[in-house]
């Protein structure tokens, strides 16, 4: 049996080794951008965002833009997303916050981020991690179900308590790029319902995969 800390290294390594690159799955080409590209990606997959953005982000190159645009309007572009009433509303009200309360600039800071319409802990931490790279872990499914699966968390039952138990053991340094990990790994590799274990690298030191069956 293993150690936690013994988990985590080996891990981290056997990541290190096979996920050499590991970052954000949406297009975007500015804080801004990424802002409401993973706004919009909420219960909705990375590549049907990248569907929608690059008609939403040439009508509205700029917060002012969507600002002034209605949410009638913004759901015209993002109509084939989930949730699209809820989210035009959001990207409207960020839109006009942006422009009203921070000079049309994405804030670099947590607590103005989820002040944002659409904008909650999870999001807040993807702008902070991608934009700026800090050593913010923001837990989706993916990485909810992924660190769980492999022994990293143990009993968490909220993604906040996840949160915290991979930032107490991750080197700070490398959270950003551990946040795309779990990510990638869920997305492709540990599936929800069929996780394809024969063919992931992490078998010798997943516990889902050496637990009895």
């Amino acid at each position: 049996m293993i150690s936690v800390e013994q988990r985590y290294q080996r891990v981290i390594e056997l990541f290190s080794e096979n996920m050499p690159v590991a970052e954000t799955e949406l297009h975007y080409g500015n804080p801004y951008e990424l802002l409401v590209a993973v706004i919009l990606s909420a219960q909705c997959t990375d590549k049907r965002v990248n569907m929608v953005t690059p008609a939403l982000f040439e009508a509205y190159p700029t917060p002012e833009s969507l600002a002034a645009a209605s949410v009638e309007e913004i759901y015209g572009y993002i109509k084939s997303v989930s949730y699209p009433n809820n989210k035009a509303r959001s990207l409207s009200g960020m839109a006009r916050m942006l422009v009203e309360e921070y000079g049309s600039e994405v804030p670099h800071d947590f607590d103005k981020l989820i002040a944002l319409p659409g904008v909650g802990r999870k999001t807040a931490n993807v702008i902070l991690s991608v934009v700026w790279g800090e050593s913010t872990m923001a837990v989706d499914t993916h990485v909810f179900r992924v660190s769980e699966r492999i022994g990293l968390t143990e009993g968490s039952k909220t993604p906040l308590a996840t949160e915290k138990t991979l930032l107490s053991h991750i080197p700070s340094g490398l959270v950003p790029k551990a946040h795309h990990w779990l990510i990638l790994h869920g997305r492709y590799v540990c599936k929800a319902r069929r996780p394809e274990c024969p063919d992931c690298f992490l078998k010798e030191v997943c516990r889902y995969y050496q637990s009895p069956k």
